[in-house]
């Protein structure tokens, strides 16, 4: 059983431990001019308050720091051991509130998802309106997935349908409609439907569509892919291998013939095409998201960027014949 003398010690270690700076400073600043009067006008405080916060930190410490008489003030034997300990302290707090007065000295980590498409048009307009920050590119492929890792601390930014991350996730982000992305169907060269210029949704009746399904990192997409087939005769295409990299991905696509749900400027694979889906136009909402509090100037420059692509492109004008799911649309007007 501990001993009160051993309770006493350790509540004393543990204020010790939660010594306010503030109160290190007024101790550092007597201590270099051994005038309190002198010793306030440096703190900008009033002499009564410096007296108050000097006896507070000697009651914390328990010792006695400075020998005050009517003609001087002078350092104790006790002063004297704390004066190089709090100097480290408050060295340690300046180098710290340095380290993080500019955001722009670290990088920015920014998902992509993939290559190609409008989320790196939107990166590269920003590292031209803020060239002085970093801003490095990530493929982690699914919003699902970056979602946690945003919130985790591990990326800072990512793009893709807000509306299919779980509301206790998307309650701690913050998001920005970027575009009402056209969507396509990535398609075998040699596939009957490939020779059309464009693809009705009611010309997939009957095909097994690959959507990501069975990828915890895409969620999202597949879910969005379900409400596009339902009630279309589009099935969902099972579960495939991840596949990680253009070869891998065009690798198991050629194996299993399977069309892709895609976007219209899905970068090319070999022996494949891309064609845009009509009658309907589905559309695929690209948002900007990021962890709620987060401040860069990256940040900045990549919500300025997709703002003037949106407005030189009119990527956030829907046009006529399209189709959204409700959440989705809910969700653009209310980032928006």
């Amino acid at each position: 059983m501990a001993s009160s003398a051993d309770d006493t010690s350790t509540r004393t270690r543990t204020a010790h431990a939660h010594t306010d700076p503030r109160l290190l400073r007024a101790f550092v600043v007597v201590a270099e001019e051994l005038h309190f009067t002198r010793a306030a006008a440096r703190l900008y405080i009033a002499q009564q308050a410096l007296s108050r916060d000097i006896r507070r930190l000697e009651r914390e410490l328990g010792a006695e720091l400075f020998v005050r008489t009517t003609r001087q003030v002078a350092l104790t034997a006790d002063g004297e051991r704390l004066l190089p300990h709090a100097r480290r302290v408050l060295d340690a707090h300046a180098d710290l509130a340095a380290a993080f007065a500019d955001p722009a000295a670290r990088p920015l980590f920014v998902d992509l998802n993939t290559d190609g498409m409008a989320a790196a048009r939107v990166l590269a307009r920003a590292r031209e309106l803020a060239p002085e920050c970093e801003l490095m590119a990530r493929f982690e492929s699914g919003l699902t997935w970056a979602a946690d890792e945003i919130l985790a601390g591990r990326l800072d930014v990512s793009f893709g349908r807000a509306a299919g991350l779980a509301p206790s996730v998307r309650a701690r982000l913050a998001t920005q409609p970027v575009r009402y992305e056209p969507m396509a169907v990535l398609l075998p060269d040699d596939h009957p439907l490939a020779a059309r210029e464009t693809v009705a949704l009611d010309d997939l009746a009957g095909e097994t569509v690959y959507a990501g399904a069975g990828n915890p990192r895409t969620k999202e997409w597949t879910d969005f892919a379900r409400l596009l087939f339902a009630e279309r005769g589009i099935e969902l295409a099972p579960p495939a291998p991840l596949a990680i990299g253009v070869a891998e991905f065009q690798r198991i696509m050629a194996k299993s013939r399977h069309p892709v749900l895609a976007v219209v400027d899905f970068p090319p694979v070999p022996g494949t095409v891309v064609r845009p889906l009509v009658r309907p136009v589905p559309l695929s909402p690209l948002v900007l998201i990021w962890r709620k509090g987060l401040r860069h100037p990256g940040l900045d420059a990549l919500r300025e960027a997709a703002a003037r692509l949106g407005s030189e492109e009119g990527w956030l004008v829907r046009p006529a014949g399209t189709w959204l799911p409700g959440p989705d649309e809910a969700l653009m007007l209310e980032s928006g």
